[in-house]
């Protein structure tokens, strides 16, 4: 991440969220019928697609259930979902979009809502932002009469065409004169009379359009600004978004049928660091708070779980992770839990703060463990896709059970093995939580001998690996949900993972617990002792007091792979021949591309040879979205598909570099074309670079992790639930004044509170950290002249 000024707000955006499903699609024109096509969806950033859903089978009324998550790199006006109809002759057909203005997008936060669709128009599809200067000033004609003089950019006069650039300055000034009076009489081509009682009704009209040369100008929006708005000598400045044509109005439209959504925007306005170090200190201080439910940390569990649940304690986790401090709160948390369980086979089979905890945890540490014992069995199962269903009354007709039973077992063993052998693999941090897991538990049930691998069992087989077989694409295993006919397989694999994994189900009087016959039938396929001797082994191995011994030889896994365009390495000249689409590939290892997936590399760069990735002008080579990887021979130039693609790469590339020798510290940030660096016209190829590289920590790749901005979340979560931090303190001094819960029960119940004068103390120490960085917050946004601001506003709302 790029060194901060001190004085600088830091926007950071993200969207998350889940397309569910359409109900009864139709095209508003065309031959077509749409029960003959197959459908898919898109997401929109303005008009830079971002997102897209894998195509989907005939029908007016399909299932998506696809979720997405991407930070947003840039700003933006309009957040849109488009449904096409996919022919397989013609174009992609739209039948229909759903537009959400940035401003209106928290009415639909963490909710699932049924939107209707919206005609596709080409005049309303617009993005973007203009600024005027605008100024009326008074003048004596020659006649001795007063006239108003306008100036002002606007269409009534063209400027200059601006070529190729998204983000054109015209910086051009028009004259334009007009007389309140009655008479008839006019000067001049830009002199125009105005009666005295439509002066209000008076507009100044901007278009903007895309210069299309041969081609017909495609128009890219307007805005209109009322006269009456400006004074004498006085200069209105301001931005104004562009509008659709006609300020949208249209008739009404065709029923085009309805998407369900799951939206959620997050906006972080992120401060300099030092306004961040009161909090940060007092939730970094929780796991050393005795008793752990008095700690900063589990009061904001506390406070947010009827508004958000335990989602607020994402950013705790993260926040504690990056200063190696989680291991004593989630040891803490644990045993707080397990104070509260009273049978054995319950041990953390609820969604408590303490498993949330944990299951956060090894989504952060364990991606990479994922992709190593996962990802292989499971390409081979999207790509051989054999039919797996057991159950007889879901059978297809034609299908074999026998044969499908046969084909599971083989999925189900090939998973199981991958898991079992996998212990080597598994991150220090989570064989340290398991091992204090196991201790914990043991210690609280000491009659019971198999309690200390169900502790961990409920935690590795249960919460990570099968949920992982369940929902690839959510743990990044997969580009996109599966399609049902693989559902149904993971489905049952995952069931399967569980019932082998569940060690409370490893015995054989546990058989007769399944509730499907079929599955009972399957089960007993599986040599139920040899199963459970390798379970224990892999158990006692995650979360075994021996260090593990490493080979000093990192398995190889894939962190990301996708379609780019490629400029040719080592080329002088500006050209489109000299951009081909390639298939770009990242390991832990390695770099490389290839003519298309699955073929050979056709080149392959060393992880440790990168020195530097960095973003690339637009300019370089009249495309956007653009990043460079700079290593030891020439720069790899690369344009991603849109700006989150663009960002994914730059982060991950970033990432699995930053730990190299010798990176750069400056980089040219455009290309050397023609005898000359672009950016700074030095004529040295191998001339230092201009501009100083993103700066970067020495950190472990999983531990990436943005402390300031995890505690303006905290910050966040505390602030939209002060109401209930206000019921947690009132509860506190109820308990300490009648010397235990004997008031109003049903109130302190809401909260834990072992402790009530040390809560009551960490509730006030918030309170105080809260209003001081509320109060930099106020500050530093009276400071801030960026766009949106009182002295230099942005006009106008998107349609």
């Amino acid at each position: 991440m790029a060194e901060e000024d001190d004085t600088k707000i830091r926007i950071l955006q993200s969207l998350r969220g889940k397309i569910c499903e359409a109900k009864h699609l139709g095209l508003s024109s065309g031959p077509n019928r749409l029960r003959d096509l197959c459908t898919f969806c898109t997401i929109s950033l303005d008009q830079e697609e971002v997102y897209r859903t894998k195509v989907y089978e005939k029908s007016v009324s399909p299932f998506f259930g696809e979720d997405f998550y991407f930070e947003i790199p840039r700003p933006f006006q309009c957040l849109s979902f488009y449904v096409y109809a996919k022919s397989m002759f013609l174009r992609d057909l739209p039948v229909g979009k759903v537009a959400i203005r940035k401003e209106d997008l928290y009415k639909y936060s963490g909710k699932e809502n049924w939107f209707h669709l919206q005609p596709v128009d080409p005049h309303s599809e617009v993005q973007g932002k203009v600024h005027l200067e605008m100024k009326l000033n008074e003048l004596i004609t020659e006649t001795g009469s007063v006239s108003q003089q306008l100036v002002v950019q606007c269409d009534q006069k063209k400027t200059k065409v601006k070529k190729k650039t998204s983000d054109p300055q015209f910086e051009e000034t028009f004259y334009f004169e007009f007389q309140v009076t009655r008479s008839s009489s006019f000067k001049g081509k830009s002199q125009f009379q105005v009666e005295e009682e439509d002066i209000e009704k008076l507009e100044i009209k901007v278009e903007l359009w895309n210069n299309g040369n041969l081609a017909q100008d495609v128009f890219l929006g307007e805005t209109r600004v009322s006269v009456k708005i400006l004074r004498n000598d006085h200069m209105h400045r301001a931005w104004y978004l562009l509008q659709p044509k006609g300020n949208g109005t249209k008739s009404k439209p065709d029923d085009l049928g309805s998407l369900r959504l799951n939206v959620t925007y997050t906006e972080d306005n992120v401060l300099p660091s030092a306004c961040y170090t009161a909090l940060r200190n007092l939730m970094l201080k929780s796991p050393d708070v005795k008793p752990i439910s008095a700690s900063a940390a589990h009061v904001l569990g506390d406070v947010c779980r009827e508004s958000v649940g335990y989602e607020a304690l994402l950013p705790v986790v993260r926040l504690l992770l990056h200063h190696n401090r989680l291991l004593p709160f989630l040891t803490a948390v644990a045993a707080l839990e397990l104070e509260n369980t009273q049978e054995a086979n319950t041990i953390f089979r609820g969604n408590s703060l303490a498993t949330r905890c944990i299951d956060d945890m090894m989504k952060i540490v364990g991606r990479s463990y994922l992709s190593v014992t996962l990802k292989p069995v499971l390409n081979e199962i999207f790509e051989s896709n054999k039919t797996c269903e057991i159950d007889p009354i879901k059978l297809r007709e034609g299908d074999n059970v026998e044969v499908n039973k046969e084909n599971l077992q083989g999925y189900v063993q090939k998973v199981f093995t991958s898991i079992t052998q996998s212990s080597s693999s598994c991150p220090p941090l989570m064989c340290d939580v398991f091992r204090s897991l196991r201790q914990l538990a043991s210690k609280r049930f000491p009659a019971d001998p198999h309690v200390q691998y169900s502790a961990v069992s409920s935690f590795i087989f249960l919460r990570f690996f099968a949920v992982a077989v369940l929902s690839p694409h959510t743990f990044q295993l997969q580009s996109h949900h599966p399609d049902p006919e693989i559902t149904r397989t993971l489905t049952l694999i995952s069931k399967t993972i569980q019932s082998l994994g569940s060690w409370g189900s490893l015995s054989k009087n546990k058989l007769s617990s399944f509730k499907e016959t079929y599955m009972y039938d399957f089960f007993k396929l599986f040599q139920e002792d040899e199963c459970i001797e390798k379970v224990k082994k892999f158990l006692d191995e995650i979360s075994s007091n021996v260090s593990k011994e490493s080979n000093g030889v990192e398995d190889s896994f894939v962190l990301k792979e996708g379609e780019v365009h490629k400029r040719a390495q080592g080329r002088k000249r500006i050209g489109k021949k000299n951009f081909k689409k390639r298939w770009l590939r990242v390991t832990n290892q390695e770099l490389s591309y290839h003519k298309q997936k699955g073929k050979e590399a056709l080149c392959v760069i060393p992880v440790k040879n990168i020195l530097g990735v960095e973003k690339l002008e637009e300019s370089a080579f009249n495309r956007k979205n653009m990043f460079q990887v700079i290593h030891s021979e020439k720069p790899l130039y690369i344009q991603a598909g849109n700006c989150v693609e663009a960002n994914s790469w730059i982060e991950v590339l970033s990432q699995v570099s930053r730990c190299n020798q010798g990176r750069l510290s400056a980089f040219h940030p455009s290309a050397y074309v023609s005898g000359s660096w672009l950016c700074c016209k030095e004529p040295n190829e191998n001339a230092e670079g201009c501009k100083p590289c993103t700066a970067t920590v020495l950190a472990n790749i999983q531990l990436d992790i943005d402390c300031d901005r995890e505690t303006e979340r905290i910050f966040s979560f505390f602030s939209s639930n002060l109401s209930r931090l206000q019921k947690m303190e009132d509860a506190c001094a109820g308990m300490s004044v009648y010397l235990g819960q004997q008031k109003e029960q049903e109130e302190y119940s809401a909260f834990t509170i072992q402790d009530p004068k040390e809560t009551f103390r960490t509730i006030n120490e918030l309170r105080a950290v809260l209003e001081d960085l509320r109060a930099h917050h106020d500050l530093k946004g009276a400071l801030t002249d960026e766009p949106g601001t009182i002295e230099n506003p942005i006009v106008g709302k998107t349609v």
